[in-house]
């Protein structure tokens, strides 16, 4: 959940120009975790105030001392407010996903898109989801669609362990299939041509395992849902520069496809975009 802040700083502390804080912070169950440009007491103490009066459930606060990093996905975190825990139970789309902030990757801001994709999955289908986290997208899923079978992988055994206790806590279980491991391995050992649809929901590397992801499918007829990160100026669509992209890897991977829908997710950065692309593979021809 995105909420601006600097308004309420300033509310706060109207005297206080020296203040500085971002406008955007995020909410997972009761822990509010924000950025500063400058990590001090004073803008600290700032952030504080300024979620804790607007949001009364929050228990904990949270400043993001690194960016997300490395194979699991984590970020360091340190505490200016509330209870020393990193592990809560956040409430989406009438799910409760129990998650530890710190040892696991997750985002709110995906609550938009995880619901979007559950309700284009058909009855019946098989979903493979490679870089599941700890389940949000799989178990939503298999919420929206009883008949649908989600294989739920994960490199991080810690968001495989949350992942396994959100199946019990959302009653899917039979319906998740958690699996712990690279996604590529686990593809190619066990997985390989049983899926109607792969998600691929980490950008970093979505393209690097695209060829995974379609042998993945079955041989005719599937979707890809492709996460991305796009730099696009002004004078550049991000949206085409995808598809760009993605015509140049597919080009190479003996398939029939079209790439029907592009959405940004959202903004990372001046010029830097998140991006999702629902590819439909018309034929994939067996090597």
């Amino acid at each position: 959940m995105r909420k601006r802040l600097k308004e309420t700083v300033k509310y706060i502390f109207p005297d206080c120009a020296a203040i500085n804080v971002y406008s955007s912070f995020d909410i997972i169950g009761d822990i509010a975790i924000t950025k500063l440009p400058v990590f001090t007491p004073e803008n600290a103490r700032a952030a504080t105030a300024a979620i804790t009066q607007r949001h009364k459930n929050i228990k904990v606060v949270f400043v993001q001392s690194s960016a997300v990093t490395g194979e699991y996905r984590v970020r360091s975190l340190s505490r200016v407010f509330g209870e020393n825990r990193t592990c809560t139970v956040h409430k989406e789309n009438g799910c409760q996903f129990e998650v530890d902030v710190e040892k696991c990757y997750f985002s709110p801001r995906l609550s938009h898109e995880r619901l979007r994709v559950a309700k284009v999955v058909q009855s019946g289908e098989t979903v493979v989801n490679m870089f599941a986290g700890v389940g949000c997208f799989s178990i939503l899923i298999a919420k929206q669609v009883p008949t649908a079978r989600v294989f739920s992988i994960d490199i991080n055994p810690v968001a495989v362990q949350y992942m396994q206790r959100n199946i019990l806590l959302n009653r899917v279980f039979g319906r998740v299939i958690p699996m712990l491991g690279d996604a590529e391995v686990l593809i190619k050992t066990q997985l390989e041509g049983l899926a109607d649809r792969v998600l691929m929901p980490l950008p970093e590397k979505s393209l690097e395992y695209l060829h995974a992801a379609v042998s993945a499918l079955k041989l005719q007829r599937g979707w890809l849902h492709v996460h991305t990160f796009e730099h696009a100026t002004k004078t550049e669509d991000p949206a085409q520069k995808t598809v760009c992209r993605l015509h140049e890897t597919l080009a190479k991977l003996n398939v029939d496809f079209e790439v029907p829908h592009v959405r940004i997710v959202r903004s990372t950065g001046p010029n830097w975009w998140h991006l999702v692309a629902d590819v439909l593979v018309l034929n994939r021809y067996s090597t």
